[in-house]
């Protein structure tokens, strides 16, 4: 197999504070108030110092190396700001690198963010053939495409429509589609996909896979999912502030991810979880309880235990779903707690609220989960937060034998059960 990524000592550096007002008699005016003393004749009203910042700089990328060989599919992870959204703008030339040398064997399709390459005074049909155009596609060659585009994704009523006016999981629908399906060697995909609803996600990683399985080209995948990590790729790389920290299989540095969490955890103890923008609405906070009420993060099996979700919203929201599903060390999904099947209707009615779920027999075994957590409204997810709390449970009474199947017999769930043997009664 050819390398048809390969990226050397690649750095990415970002000036901080000041750089120019655009217009040289302002910057020679911000100068000369400055150079008397005076507030800074153009900063924003409660703007601090813009200059406080000026001469510094940080590192989005520092010296990572690596190579993807053509039909691999390879998984990036890591923590928010670690410098993956940047390492795709670059692989994908939205922006250029500061020093090192990336070099690429074909043509890219690339989803970064909602939207991305999209007209949005242009309808659904017309940016089809655009995002082809930019491709380097002919005309012929996106129209053969065109109705297989359009069915997969599933906006066909719409089509004709000003992509303006549609929805964020409509534009991911369309965006994903085009990128997939007009044969670019290599496709780029980062975490746009928890905009969707559950259903097209895995028919995007289904056909991701056949991407690259079977067709033989090239995907990077950033996600914070570790099952569809390990489910799609092969091979990964760990991203943390900026560089490299381990590459190899993908079983291996999802472990080396998820050992990490727990330092993670403390740090996000009392910052917002997940937030939406355009919806005015957020998830602040989760957190466990006993049955007496108490906060804690360790758990005995058997024990009683009540999920936290603190929310805020300035509007209300009526027929909300919220899922948590239980994952363990390496990312596969145990089970998943869902709101609708228990055919409770949850609304958001003030700027606080606590959602609840309540599991009065915990019955996992010995070990460290993490939850996922998604907050849906009808079929669009209004939020997506991976592994938004680590769960410690601990060895429990919950056969009444002081007895627990040993971690080497396998499996996650002890169920209750009772055991006896009589003599058969002949007639």
């Amino acid at each position: 197999m050819r390398p048809v990524i390969s990226v050397e000592h690649l750095t990415k550096r970002y000036e901080l504070g000041v750089i120019g007002t655009g217009s040289l008699t302002r910057d020679l005016e911000r100068w000369w108030a400055r150079a008397r003393g005076q507030p800074d004749p153009y900063s924003r009203i409660g703007q601090k110092d813009p200059f406080r910042l000026a001469g510094q700089s940080i590192l989005a990328l520092d010296d990572v190396s690596f190579r993807v060989e053509q039909g691999e599919a390879l998984g990036i992870i890591g923590r928010n700001g670690a410098g993956k959204s940047t390492l795709l703008k670059i692989l994908s030339r939205v922006t250029a690198p500061s020093s090192g040398v990336v070099k690429v064997k074909g043509r890219i399709g690339s989803l970064l963010e909602v939207g991305t390459g999209f007209h949005p005074e242009l309808t659904g049909r017309e940016n089809i053939y655009l995002n082809g155009a930019i491709l380097g596609m002919k005309k012929a060659e996106v129209a053969r495409k065109f109705d297989e585009i359009v069915d997969f994704s599933g906006i066909e009523k719409f089509i004709d429509t000003p992509v303006k006016r549609y929805s964020s999981g409509m534009y991911v629908r369309l965006a994903f589609a085009v990128a997939a399906h007009l044969d670019p060697e290599i496709l780029v995909v980062d975490e746009v996909l928890a905009v969707g609803d559950a259903e097209f996600q895995k028919k995007c990683l289904g056909k991701m896979g056949n991407v690259a399985s079977e067709e033989g080209r090239t995907v990077l995948f950033v996600s914070h999912n570790m099952a569809a990590i390990q489910q799609l790729c092969t091979k990964s790389i760990l991203m943390n502030s900026g560089r490299l920290e381990l590459a190899g299989d993908s079983l291996k540095v999802v472990k080396k991810y998820l050992a990490s969490n727990e330092e993670m955890a403390a740090e996000k103890k009392h910052a917002i979880l997940a937030r939406n923008e355009q919806e005015n609405f957020q998830l602040s906070r989760v957190f466990f309880a006993d049955e007496t009420g108490s906060t804690q993060n360790s758990f005995m099996s058997g024990e009683t235990i009540t999920i936290h979700l603190e929310i805020e919203s300035e509007t209300i929201f009526r027929g909300l779903i919220v899922t948590i599903g239980i994952n363990d060390e390496n990312g596969t999904r145990l089970t998943v707690l869902h709101s609708d099947l228990s055919g409770i209707p949850l609304q958001v009615a003030g700027k606080h609220t606590v959602v609840t779920c309540h599991i009065p027999n915990l019955l996992l075994l010995p070990g460290k989960y993490y939850l996922d957590i998604k907050i849906y409204r009808g079929k669009d997810v209004l939020l997506w937060v991976p592994n938004a709390k680590t769960l410690f449970v601990e060895p429990g009474n919950i056969l009444k034998s002081g007895k627990l199947p040993p971690k080497e017999w396998g499996g996650f769930f002890v169920l209750d059960n009772q055991w006896q043997a009589s003599e058969k009664t002949t007639r």
